[in-house]
Formats: C-alpha cells, sequence, structure tokens
C-alpha cells in the first residue's frame, strides 16, 4: 500500500474551494461550454461524490464485504437542485468530509486497504480502489472546472 495516496486525497480537500474563491455568481452559473455542468454544478457533484465514496470507504473498512450500490450522477444533478445550492457550502462540505474520511484512512493498517465490498456495477473494488479513485475524479472534475474558467477570463 503506497500511504502517499492518503496524502494526496487529503490534499484534495481544499482545492474546490480555492478553484470557485474569485468567482461571482454569474460565473458559477455560466454554461461557457454549452451541454455541459456549470461551474456551480460541477462543485455540487464533487461534494456528492466525495460523500458517497465516504460511505463506501467506511462500510469496507467496518462490515465484511458490503454491497455498495452506484448513483446516477445526471439525475443527481437534475433533480436535487445543484443550480440553486449554496456552492461554498458545498465546497465546505467537501473539505470536512475528505479531512474527516482521511483521518481514518491516516489510522488504518495498510492492510486494511485490501478489504473489499461488491459493487453493483463494477464487482469487487478494494478500499485502495476506492481511495486512488476519489484522487482521479477530483483531477478530472477539476479540468473541466479550469477550461470553464479559462472561457470565462478567470483562468
Amino acid at each position: 500500500m503506497d500511504r502517499t495516496m492518503i496524502d494526496e486525497y487529503l490534499r484534495g480537500a481544499a482545492r474546490p474551494a480555492a478553484a470557485i474563491n474569485d468567482l461571482t455568481p454569474t460565473d458559477l452559473d455560466a454554461f461557457p461550454i454549452a451541454n455541459t455542468w456549470s461551474i456551480r454544478q460541477i462543485v455540487l457533484h464533487l461534494m456528492d461524490s466525495d460523500l458517497i465514496a465516504s460511505d463506501r470507504m467506511k462500510r469496507v473498512i467496518a462490515e465484511d464485504n458490503p454491497v455498495l450500490i452506484g448513483f446516477d450522477e445526471s439525475a443527481f444533478a437534475r433533480n436535487l437542485f445543484y443550480g440553486q445550492l449554496d456552492v461554498l457550502m458545498a465546497a465546505d462540505i467537501f473539505q470536512k468530509n475528505r479531512l474527516l474520511t482521511g483521518r481514518i484512512l491516516q489510522a488504518l493498517p495498510d492492510e486494511a486497504f485490501r478489504r473489499a465490498g461488491t459493487h453493483n456495477q463494477r464487482g469487487r473494488v478494494t478500499l485502495e480502489q476506492l481511495v486512488q479513485g476519489m484522487v482521479e475524479h477530483l483531477e478530472h472534475h477539476l479540468k473541466f472546472l479550469r477550461k470553464k474558467r479559462q472561457l470565462l477570463g478567470k483562468a
């Protein structure tokens, strides 16, 4: 187990808040790329995804081979008022959740990262894969957020 992955996971905690700290409500709700999410929607998606991932990680840590349920991210964005919710609160929740989950991960012995659950769409998933997946997920979406900032002249 490469424990630097936990450090990377924790370093991501403040990144959504930093990525939006100078944006106006107009910037947050703009669609500089048609048929994609706004920056506000991206941050809300990151928050929800991290909350769900933390639940999955905790289940893998605490339970024997738990069932991990997928979710429809487009349905979440469409039906959970992503365009209306407080983006600063979402970034704060993301940060606090990641910091708290990171503390749990830091306390675990290396062998705990081989524990696994069964995802209803992806099959067997280890704790290590879940953590690595969330590190990559954050970077994936921040890449899109940076591109939108650039198109808004806020690079």
